[in-house]
């Protein structure tokens, strides 16, 4: 464009090694006429920049080799804000899914610092968009992901929307900063709300507090078992109203007796819900309890069953008895009945069956069994199941009338709140002594408990990492690992005679061996559920723990000696250079129950981004980078697994 404002064709070409697959141009910038650049996509799996600038229009600046053909680029200006000035970013969408990220030099149009992200199964669309103010990136493929700057660090979040296929930037007086967008064969105009949130979420409502529940593997339904302290059953409540009508009626002298019957029957007809009025409060010792079969996702209750009044639900277990063959499927829920906190007593405790149809939406009572102790956890176990009752691990199998028990080991100090199984080996958490290892001997019909830990712990939940390896959560929110020591066999003969002397029996009053320390750290809440998983697709697996204040974090793993060196020493320098406002010393509050072990502060080492850059640039020259480089490394290992 010359400066009357007339267009005219360059009268030049330029030939390219291969097909253009793609192009991007950037935004104009203030106060200039043209981009300086215009970045291209072959067919030879390369993109290449190139100058727009009239003096040297259509020479080539530099070039990139990509791991795949490019779909689409997208440049775009982010991290501007009033005081400092923005970096040109490449975005290339590949066709096998993956997006990178690229720094694109100003001056020189060199590519420089790439970011890979795998995004989704189907190529890679990019469309720029606005987005507090600044410019975004809408990539497409199986699923949509936002790539934006916000709160002084980069996002790449999915959105919690259906799959769009095109898009681009849309505003107006309602909707300045929106999206407009074709999914299937409609038109969507779209609003982005929750800027730097990690986790969409929805919430349904249930009648009592949710205690366990369990994923049925082929449906993906939730069974729920529900359950109050304080708190009257629907049945009891429909008996309690009419017993107060009742009394209303007999307090009533002869010459109110129409009135007292008027007054009797609003109050049956009245409906005061709970969620708004608060339930009645029925006393201690009284307990109302439900199992539930709801779809996860759109909330819908397909199942109910209630229990009698006082019946507390403790426990459930998703199973198949081998007995019964492979396509009959189980619900087992523990349950307590007349179950006072304080002091500590309990009246009967039951294991319920139940019968699950194959489309998981209807549960068939069966029968019930009596225990003799508070059945706090149920794990499936080889076509059994084991059960904790108190001090005692039980192994059941499937009876016509009720279970049948099979062996059972009581040598447990206290009480067993959680077990997991894995092959042979059995994990059995303590309420107070932490994790044992037991191993069921199939010819002998023996449960054999041969490893536990030193260290009190009072568990709350716990997670299989390998065959030899546990990590545990305690009510005191510490999270620890612990493993068992390498050349220690399980394959240990119980004595039957019981000649040996007690000493020669175990090591410090437990098992024969002892469980190793490998890392130690205080989360400061509660943690409530522990789970290896994978958060992302393609992603490396992580610890991931949520907590009773409604925390969800994550435990990751270092793959190389240098990542844990750096991040080793960066988390010493924020120790020094970032400490906490209330002036507490981070070392001791991580350490506060067992000194902090093989354990480094993520959330300590993501404030360097929000720091002072003198103080950034301090910290970096100490590592021997520089301070992109250290954000760098704290956006790759967050990628790596999570958001």
């Amino acid at each position: 464009m010359d400066p009357t404002g007339q267009l005219n064709e360059y009268t030049e070409r330029r030939e390219m090694p291969a097909d253009v697959v793609c192009m991007s141009l950037g935004t104009v910038p203030v106060g200039e006429q043209r981009c300086r650049f215009l970045a291209v996509g072959l067919a030879d799996s390369t993109v290449r920049i190139i100058s727009l600038d009239p003096s040297d229009c259509l020479s080539p600046l530099s070039m990139q080799a990509l791991p795949a053909r490019a779909e689409s680029l997208c440049i775009v200006d982010m991290g501007s804000g009033e005081e400092s000035q923005g970096t040109l970013y490449l975005n290339i969408g590949l066709e096998n899914g993956v997006l990178l990220r690229t720094v694109l030099d100003p001056v020189t149009g060199d590519l420089a610092d790439t970011r890979t992200r795998y995004i989704g199964s189907r190529p890679v669309k990019l469309f720029r968009i606005r987005m507090q103010g600044g410019e975004a990136v809408l990539a497409m493929s199986s699923r949509s992901w936002l790539s934006y700057y916000f709160q002084n660090r980069f996002h790449l979040t999915p959105l919690s929307y259906e799959t769009l296929e095109y898009a681009s930037g849309f505003s107006s007086e309602q909707c300045p900063e929106g999206v407009v967008a074709i999914s299937t064969n409609t038109l969507r105009i779209l609003a982005m709300e929750k800027l730097g949130a990690v986790f969409n979420q929805m919430s349904f409502p249930l009648e009592y507090t949710p205690k366990k529940f369990a994923i049925h593997p082929g449906t993906g339904n939730l069974i729920i078992i529900e359950s109050d302290h304080n708190a009257y059953t629907e049945d009891v409540k429909k008996q309690r109203r009419i017993q107060m009508a009742d009394e209303m009626k007999e307090a009533a002298g002869p010459d109110e007796q129409e009135l007292a019957q008027e007054m009797a029957d609003a109050f049956l007809n009245e409906d005061l819900p709970d969620t708004v009025f608060g339930a009645p409060k029925a006393g201690p010792g009284m307990w109302a309890s439900i199992v539930r079969i709801m779809d996860p996702i759109e909330g819908r209750t397909f199942f109910l069953h209630r229990f009698e009044q006082n019946e507390a639900a403790m426990s459930l277990a998703y199973c198949k008895f081998a007995s019964q063959g492979e396509f009959q499927q189980f619900v087992l829920i523990g349950v307590a009945k007349d179950f006072q906190l304080a002091p500590r007593t309990i009246g009967q405790c039951y294991i319920y069956t139940f019968r699950l149809n194959q489309e998981c939406n209807m549960l068939e009572y069966l029968h019930r069994t009596i225990v003799d102790e508070v059945p706090y956890s149920i794990c499936p176990f080889k076509g059994k199941i084991l059960i904790g009752l108190g001090k005692t691990l039980r192994l059941y199998d499937f009876g016509k009338k009720k279970l049948l028990k099979k062996s059972e080991n009581k040598h447990f100090p206290n009480m067993i709140v959680h077990i997991t199984a894995y092959g042979n080996r059995i994990y059995v958490s303590d309420v107070q002594e932490s994790v044992h290892f037991v191993r069921y001997k199939r010819q002998d019909n023996q449960l054999i408990l041969f490893a536990d830990e030193t260290n009190p712990r009072w568990v709350t939940v716990t997670a299989v990492l390998d065959y030899d390896t546990v990590a545990v959560a305690d009510k005191f929110g510490n999270i620890g690992v612990l493993r068992l020591p390498p050349n220690t066999s399980d394959d240990i003969d119980e004595d039957p005679s019981g000649t040996k002397a007690l000493w020669d029996r175990g090591v410090l009053s437990g098992a024969s061996n002892k469980l190793e320390v490998l890392c130690n750290f205080h989360v400061g809440e509660t943690v409530l559920s522990l789970q290896k998983a994978t958060l992302i697709p393609g992603g490396n697996e992580s610890l991931v723990y949520t907590t009773i204040s409604g925390s969800v974090g994550i435990l990751v793993p270092f793959t190389s000696n240098e990542d844990h060196d750096f991040f080793l020493h960066l988390e010493m320098h924020m120790r020094s250079e970032n400490s906490p406002l209330c002036g507490r010393d981070h070392l001791s509050f991580r350490s506060y129950y067992f000194p902090v072990r093989n354990v480094i502060d993520g959330d300590l080492c993501e404030q360097f981004n929000s720091m002072d850059p003198n103080k950034q640039r301090s910290i970096s020259e100490d590592l021997d980078r520089n301070p992109n480089e250290v954000s760098k490394k704290l956006e790759d290992i967050r990628t790596r697994f999570a958001f």
